[in-house]
């Protein structure tokens, strides 16, 4: 009898010591880098490890310098900065992608939306904004003349322009908020130009002719 009761204490010991060390920390935050440590605060407690070290959390302080701090929590690894936070119920979005064909002539010409309504857009690298003429402009709602007025350079020479800001511009589901635009004082150009404003905030890949367009975050 002495014998199982010895034994039964003995499973709870385990039972107890194995369910202490499953335990994983639900967050965590880097409040301070260092060389080989970091200051990371635990489920609201702050600790101090170092290099190889496991905090009572279950978490593990992989490596740490002072730009970052590699951490291993609940079996995976996550790389931190400075007031950066993760949970154990972390999981990391999808980007948005859509794939454009190029046309005739090898250029991207792809339906999108300005400001939520939509338009017809060909991708221009060359472009430094998203550029339009005031007459698009003016089928979209966007009060041009608030704008701030500016000489561009298109392929006619130097003519007039407003300088807006739209309040959204997608292609697909890859969508960036507050893009610069320029409004020509013309009709050109004759369609849309999704220029280096909207570009330079996505991911831009070209695979056999297909051009991909990701969202950065």
């Amino acid at each position: 009898m002495g014998y199982c009761i010895k034994a039964i204490a003995t499973l709870v010991g385990c039972v107890l010591l194995l369910a202490s060390a499953g335990l994983w920390a639900a967050s965590v935050e880097v409040r301070a880098l260092f060389s080989g440590s970091a200051m990371l605060v635990i489920d609201g407690k702050q600790r101090l490890l170092r290099k190889g070290q496991r905090s009572p959390e279950g978490v593990l302080l992989v490596d740490a310098n002072s730009k970052h701090a590699v951490i291993e929590m609940d079996g995976q690894r996550h790389k931190l900065g400075v007031s950066r936070r993760i949970s154990s119920t972390y999981k990391a979005a999808e980007k948005n992608t859509v794939h454009l064909s190029s046309k005739r002539g090898g250029h991207f010409v792809t339906p999108a939306r300005i400001n939520g309504r939509p338009v017809t857009v060909m991708v221009d690298t060359g472009a430094t904004s998203v550029a339009m003429s005031k007459t698009e402009a003016v089928k979209l709602g966007i009060d041009y003349r608030k704008g701030t007025p500016i000489t561009v350079s298109t392929a006619n020479g130097l003519t007039q322009a407003y300088q807006v800001m739209l309040n959204s511009v997608s292609v697909g589901t890859v969508k960036v908020n507050n893009v610069e635009a320029s409004i020509t004082d013309g009709d050109f150009p004759q369609i849309i130009l999704l220029g280096n404003s909207y570009l330079s905030k996505v991911q831009m890949t070209q695979e056999n002719g297909v051009l991909i367009l990701e969202s950065k975050f």
